[in-house]
Parts: C-alpha cells; structure tokens; sequence
C-alpha cells in the first residue's frame, strides 16, 4: 500500500488552531491528525447503515440500591446476549456503579441495545462510544 500526497487550501486561522491542538494531543505532525479525522469520519459513516457489523461501548453509572435496576441491567444484556463482548463493572463508592459493556453486531442493534441500557430507570449518566471492527480501515 502506497502513500498519496494531497494539498488542501485551508484558511490560515483555522490552520493555526489546528496546529494548536495537534501539538496538545501529541501528534508528530498534520498528518497524522488528519489520517485519525478520516478514519473518524469513515467510523461514523460505517454507523449509518443499520446492517453494518460495528463495536460498540456502553457505559453506564447507576446507584446500585435503586430498586430492580441492576436485575432490569442484566435482563437487557441477556436478552441481546449474542451482541455482548464483555461486560465490567466497577464499585465506585458506597452506592455508585459503572458498567462498561462491549458490543459487537449490527448498528442498529447495537444502538437498541444501548438505548435500553442508558434509559433504564435509575441510570444517572449513559454514553455509547460508537467505534469499528478495523475490517474498513487501513
């Protein structure tokens, strides 16, 4: 696999805060920064289509005395059982947990499956982190 060159004309402020940020994320150079904005872009992408295979993180926090919520956690991710990965949780304090579950399949179900979890009642914060198999990316 070979290497292409490409120029882009770009406004010299924006280049300028690019830079800038490049320099605090710790990139060696623009393009390196601009190969992870592709690779970002073409994630995204590969999240439109409802049939694509992706790999999802979900995270959760919840208080673990709420009523039901830890068994209602633990029906959904049964019920999705042939997307789950992997699943860790983690005592925060007395009453707080966190959850973080793997998922691998189809976005669209990978999408359901994190909407239940983080619209549980009693669920404090959610997040799904959408990301790839690699297969589409070089």
């Amino acid at each position: 696999m070979g290497l292409s060159r490409f120029g882009v004309s770009i406004d010299e402020t924006l280049v300028k805060k690019f830079d800038q940020m490049i320099k605090k994320k710790g990139y060696a150079n623009r393009s390196e920064a601009v190969r992870d904005l592709m690779r970002d872009s073409l994630v995204d992408d590969e999240w439109k289509d409802s049939e694509n295979e992706v790999v999802g993180v979900v995270t959760v926090v919840y208080d673990h005395e709420q009523r039901e919520l830890s068994h209602q956690l633990t029906h959904i991710q049964h019920h999705f059982g042939q997307a789950m990965v992997s699943t860790l949780h983690i005592h925060l304090d007395d009453n707080n947990c966190l959850e973080a579950v793997v998922l691998k399949g189809k976005s669209g179900e990978i999408r359901r499956v994190a909407e239940q979890l983080i619209s549980a009642k009693g669920v404090k914060h959610g997040k799904l982190v959408a990301t790839s198999t690699g297969k589409a990316l070089t």
